[in-house]
């Protein structure tokens, strides 16, 4: 069921500069990861203002990512993940879909109902996801195994270690 949600031009501009990451942006201005959400009246789907992660900062990207994730509420997530496989180095853009077990039902039904607006906008991901918690998305292996499987040894610099 759609639910009649649109997508701000900002939202489409901001993923396309994520994905052509590699050809323009510097370090400086180049956007790890992105939060989305609905807009006061639930008419459209914005950036959050201020939830952004950007290449250039310290620490651990992935880290900082899982705690920017409100607690209590859905949104829509842009992660540009880089990994290592046993052959190569890799980076690739994951769409996330966090919806935790705490969010109100009425959240959830919008947010689950206007996915496909914004997943229509972002052509070309190869990865999906959708968070039920904290529990699922914590630990770095389990999006490693969306990306790559056992394949994968490693996420932002930092080895998976069992």
């Amino acid at each position: 069921m759609a639910s009649g949600v649109t997508v701000q031009d900002d939202v489409l501009t901001i993923f396309n500069e994520m994905k052509v990451r590699k050809a323009q942006a510097s370090d400086e201005t180049r956007k790890k990861a992105v939060l989305f959400c609905l807009s006061e009246d639930k008419k459209q789907i914005i950036m959050e203002e201020g939830r952004e992660i950007l290449q250039r900062e310290e620490g651990d990207p992935y880290l900082k990512f899982v705690k920017m994730l409100p607690p209590n509420d859905c949104r829509y997530a842009l992660y540009d993940a880089t990994y290592e496989t046993k052959e190569t180095k890799k980076e690739d853009l994951v769409f996330i879909f966090w919806a935790p077990e705490s969010a109100p039902l009425k959240s959830k039904m919008i947010y689950a109902s206007s996915k496909d607006a914004i997943k229509k906008k972002f052509t070309g991901i190869k990865h999906e996801w959708q968070v039920n918690g904290l529990e699922d998305i914590k630990d770095r292996k389990t999006l490693a195994e969306k990306l790559g499987g056992s394949s994968v040894i490693s996420l932002e610099g930092k080895p998976l270690i069992d």
